[in-house]
């Protein structure tokens, strides 16, 4: 009899043993973080469903290998410290390569490259050619802890800073800025592509930056990054990825 009760307590302890020498469950699902306020990549539709060119990519690269990968919409003002915090596995957010970043973010294989552009109001464009050409102590608005907002820290401009671009672009219209900084494909979606602002802004001359845009993980999260890397492949090798681009307009 107790030879067998042995064999049970046996049994019963082996599952512990091999977690204690560092075996781990498999995850069931994978959480990525979006700031959805930045279309075409992430934002809420009229309909109030979160959407967009990231929103549908993540998990197309989880189908790709056969995982579960989901989106959930995070503010971005604290959306790196819960990546850091382990509040969710990844962030997919328009996400720009920085060397600042990648200290504390391993960063997946790019998804786009853009950069940083000035929007001014239409009746200004005569004056403003480009971010070179706003007057010294120009009033700029930019969302808060972006490249955009690092950017203009080199320009003698007095910057405002949102939680939102939506809100800075309202502030340029009502008068209360002199312009608005933001990434390339979003500032093409306000003016070439909202009916209500295509003809009252306009983008004032050539990027003045360029960047990476990228998936983030926790740094050393290897086996992520693996997977991400290895989704993203196939469906840049099926042209499922490039067709998702055209989709949503992005070049």
């Amino acid at each position: 009899m107790k030879k067998y009760a042995i064999i049970a307590l046996a049994l019963l302890l082996i599952p512990a043993m091999a977690f204690a020498n560092g075996a781990k469950e498999e995850k069931d699902e994978y959480v990525f973080a979006t700031d959805a306020t930045w279309p075409p990549f992430e934002y809420i539709d009229e309909d109030g469903n979160l959407t967009g060119f990231e929103v549908e990519l993540v998990p197309m690269i989880g189908d790709a290998i056969g995982k579960t990968f989901v989106v959930e919409n995070i503010p971005w003002d604290t959306i790196f410290a819960g990546l850091r915090n382990g509040q969710y596995d990844a962030v997919a957010s328009g996400v720009t390569v920085t060397e600042e970043r990648k200290a504390t973010i391993d960063f997946s294989t790019p998804i786009n490259k853009q950069g940083q552009v000035l929007i001014i109001n239409a009746d200004d464009a005569g004056q403003i050619a480009s971010i070179d050409a706003l007057p010294e102590g120009a009033k700029v608005g930019v969302q808060i802890g972006t490249t955009g907002d690092f950017a203009l820290e080199a320009y003698p401009v007095e910057i405002r800073r949102y939680d939102d671009i939506g809100l800075a672009i309202e502030d340029l219209l009502n008068g209360n800025l002199e312009g608005a900084v933001c990434d390339s494909l979003i500032a093409g979606d306000f003016v070439l592509k909202n009916e209500n602002y295509s003809d009252r802004l306009v983008i004032a001359g050539e990027p003045f930056t360029s960047e990476d845009i990228a998936i983030g993980v926790q740094k050393g999260n290897a086996e992520l990054l693996g997977m991400i890397n290895e989704g993203l492949q196939i469906l840049m090798d099926n042209g499922e990825f490039d067709a998702l681009k055209a989709k949503w307009g992005i070049i």
